[in-house]
């Protein structure tokens, strides 16, 4: 086991090396989405424009030497616009499938909130079943697949709001936030005189990335801390301020989230901390507060610091040799 956590930690820095080439002063949000990654998961960037949410996405896509397409939302985008169509070939006398964006490993949806929620729906079957329906024909996805999707949350004139179903296939929700000063004067320098973007190579190949999110699963989960994990989602669902809770889909995803980061910080085994740290960015999405709660300015994030203060963490044992 230590020799996978070495070959995951090895790689996970090799990919967060080259994709930090570009983004400054964000290790935080890199090593959060390498996590969704090696979970096979979807990763939701919110924040104002200009932040570098657009420029995260393709960067994680060049370092990873995986296939990568971008899907701009609009209000007149439509499915068939994402997942593909039949096309009439005159030649052959025959209806020919033409792939849309979406038949990518990497997939970009700038600006998600301003498709129209008929669209955004087209998403939810690749999104979990990593597939496709185009004409009543089932089209498989890529592997690995990823989808990597931006909103801003300032701007709300022609935005629809995601669904409760879109956000829960979202693994980590992330708000990449603005530099720090010394970092601006790193950004000046990095960017004056060429895109550092158009300078990075594939870090990883999409074989070793698949044989390590397998691995991933492996990763240690003591029973005490897996109590802790269903302790913390069912304290979500009995919430005084929360309407609705988390979902057995959200308790798994932080689950293997947990495992992801432990391997990515060189650990064959969870620790509190790892769930800790993941809530705010696994839960924060997937639950909703009541209207009062809302009124009173009260967030999600306080909500979930709440429960994290209230539910006992687990005292660290000891792993013995074995599950090391």
């Amino acid at each position: 086991m230590e020799e996978t956590v070495r070959r995951i930690t090895e790689i996970g820095t090799r990919i967060k090396e080259s994709v930090e080439r570009v983004i400054v002063g964000k290790s935080e949000v890199v090593e959060l989405a390498i996590v969704t990654l090696l979970c096979e998961g979807h990763l939701l960037l919110e924040d104002v424009p200009g932040i570098g949410k657009t420029m995260l996405a393709k960067s994680v896509a060049r370092s990873l030497g995986c296939t990568f397409r971008r899907i701009q939302c609009t209000p007149d985008l439509l499915p068939s616009d994402i997942t593909g169509t039949y096309i009439y070939n005159q030649k052959t006398a025959d209806f020919e499938y033409r792939p849309g964006p979406i038949m990518a490993q990497i997939v970009l949806a700038d600006e998600i909130n301003r498709a129209t929620p008929r669209t955004q729906s087209a998403l939810l079957e690749a999104m979990q079943e990593l597939q496709v329906t185009a004409e009543g024909d089932t089209k498989p996805l890529p592997r690995p697949f990823m989808l990597l999707a931006t909103q801003n949350p300032i701007e709300l004139e022609g935005t629809f709001p995601l669904p409760e179903a879109q956000l829960d296939r979202f693994l980590l929700k992330v708000n990449i936030g603005y530099p720090a000063p010394e970092d601006d004067h790193i950004i000046l320098a990095r960017f004056r005189q060429s895109d550092p973007l158009e300078e990075l190579e594939p870090a990883v190949s999409s074989d070793e990335l698949i044989q390590i999110q397998a691995e991933c699963r492996k990763i240690h989960v003591t029973p005490d801390v897996e109590d802790y994990v269903i302790r913390l989602i069912h304290a979500t669902r009995q919430h005084a301020s929360l309407q609705l809770g988390a979902s057995p889909r959200a308790m798994l995803a932080l689950y293997r989230a947990s495992q992801a980061l432990a391997a990515l910080r060189g650990r064959p085994f969870v620790i509190p901390d790892d769930v800790k740290y993941l809530v705010p960015y696994t839960l924060s999405h997937r639950i909703i507060s009541l209207a009062e709660s809302r009124l009173r300015g009260h967030s999600a994030e306080e909500t979930l610091a709440e429960i994290l203060n209230s539910v006992p963490v687990p005292v660290e044992q000891e792993v013995s040799t074995t599950e090391r």
